[in-house]
C-alpha cells in the first residue's frame, strides 16, 4: 500500500462512523462534497454561470442554492474575467469561494486573475496573504461537444509556481480531493473530467474525510510495466492492464491524480520495479504533461530504465467534433500496444 492510501485528512467534527450511501456518480460526489463544507464551513460559497437556479450545466450544484441560499451560491454574469476576478478578491478576504469554469475551453480569459493573482498572493505578501479559491473545470473531450468545449489543457497551468493542479478520475476520490482542495489555502485548479461524470458509481460515505493532495495513487500492482495516467484515461489504462494480464503481463497502473506538485516519488519506485513506463494522457503529445514525466525519469531513473519511455496521447490538434472525437482520445489497443512495444525493447 502506497502513502496515498494510507494517508487522510480528516475534520475535527467529521462523525467517525459515518454510514456508508448508495453508491453515486462523480457528479454527484461534486456535489456531496461541495455541500459537507457549506455545511461546515460558513466561508465557503460557490459562484459561476447558472451554478444557482439551474444547479450548472452539469448539475453539479444542483439544489445548493435552495438549501444555502443565494448569498452563497450565486449566478454570476457570462464573464469569466468577473468570474476570476471576484473569486480573488473573495479569497483574500477570508473567504474561501469555490468557482466553476462552465467548460474547459472557457478558463482562458480567466487566466489574468489566476496566473498574476492568485498564484503569486503567498510569494507577492511573503506569506501574509494566500488566496484558498478553487476553480472547478470541466475538463477533456468525449462527450460530443463543440469547439471550446471539449480541451485538455492542463499542462498550461503545471506551469505556474503557486498553484495546485489537481484531477479525480472516481466519485471516491472525487469527493476526497475536492474537500482538500477547498481546505487547502493556495489557489487549487480542479479539473473534473466530464467524460465519466456519470460514467459509474460508487459507495462514497459522506463523512468529510480528505483524500491527500500531492500524492499519486497506485491502482494495481505490477511488476512488468508501468502504466501512468490520470482523469478519465484512468479507466481505458485500468481495461488495458486487464488486457495485458490476460496475456500473463503484469502492469503497475498509477492515477497521479496531482499533477502540480507531483509525486514522482512513486512513480520513480513504481519504474525502479518494473523497468519500463508508458504514459497516457489525452492532451496533445508535444508538451503535454507526460513529458514532464518522462523527462523526470530520463533524469532520475535512467539506470531504472529498460527500455525507452513510452507516451499514448491526443494528437496535436484540436480535439475534433464528434465523428473522429474518440479516434483522437487515447484507446486499450493503444495502450496495450505500447506496453507491448516497452517489453519488446529490453
Amino acid at each position: 500500500m502506497n502513502k496515498a492510501e494510507t494517508m487522510t485528512a480528516t475534520r475535527s467534527n467529521a462523525p467517525a462512523d459515518a454510514p456508508a450511501t448508495t453508491a453515486i456518480t462523480l457528479i454527484e460526489a461534486i456535489t456531496q462534497a461541495l455541500a459537507y463544507e457549506m455545511r461546515n464551513d460558513d466561508t465557503v460559497l460557490v459562484l459561476g454561470e447558472d451554478v444557482g437556479v439551474n444547479g450548472g450545466v452539469f448539475r453539479a450544484t444542483a439544489g445548493l442554492q435552495q438549501r444555502f441560499g443565494p448569498e452563497r451560491v450565486l449566478d454570476t454574469p457570462l464573464d469569466e474575467t468577473t468570474i476570476a476576478g471576484l473569486t480573488v478578491g473573495l479569497a483574500s478576504q477570508g473567504m474561501k469561494p469555490v468557482a466553476e469554469s462552465q467548460f474547459d475551453g472557457f478558463m482562458y480569459p480567466m487566466v489574468d486573475h489566476i496566473v498574476c493573482h492568485a498564484a503569486r498572493f503567498r510569494y507577492r505578501t511573503r506569506g501574509r496573504l494566500t488566496c484558498p479559491m478553487v476553480l472547478r473545470v470541466p475538463w477533456g473531450g468525449g462527450i460530443r461537444a463543440p469547439e471550446h468545449h471539449s480541451e485538455a489543457n492542463e499542462a498550461i497551468f503545471t506551469n505556474v509556481p503557486g498553484l495546485r493542479v489537481v484531477m479525480p478520475s472516481s466519485p471516491a476520490r472525487a469527493y476526497g480531493l475536492l474537500l482538500a482542495a477547498i481546505r487547502d489555502p493556495d489557489p487549487v485548479i480542479f479539473f473534473e473530467p466530464k467524460r465519466i461524470y456519470r460514467q459509474y458509481k460508487e459507495i462514497v460515505p459522506d463523512d468529510g474525510e480528505a483524500l491527500p493532495l500531492d500524492v499519486c495513487f497506485v491502482l494495481r500492482d505490477g511488476s512488468d510495466v508501468t502504466l501512468v495516467t490520470w482523469g478519465a484515461q484512468v479507466k481505458e489504462t485500468l481495461e488495458a492492464a486487464d488486457r495485458l494480464a490476460a496475456e500473463g503481463i503484469s502492469a503497475e497502473v498509477i492515477d497521479v491524480a496531482t499533477l502540480r506538485p507531483l509525486d514522482f516519488a512513486t512513480i520513480a519506485e513504481s519504474v525502479s520495479k518494473t523497468g519500463r513506463c508508458v504514459i497516457v494522457h489525452e492532451a496533445p503529445k508535444t508538451a503535454g504533461f507526460g513529458a514532464e514525466i518522462a523527462a523526470r525519469l530520463a533524469e532520475e531513473s535512467m539506470y531504472d530504465l529498460l527500455a525507452p519511455v513510452e507516451r499514448v496521447t491526443g494528437y496535436d490538434t484540436h480535439i475534433p467534433l464528434f465523428r473522429l472525437e474518440m479516434k483522437y482520445l487515447p484507446g486499450v489497443d493503444r495502450i496495450v500496444a505500447a506496453a507491448k512495444r516497452t517489453l519488446a525493447a529490453g
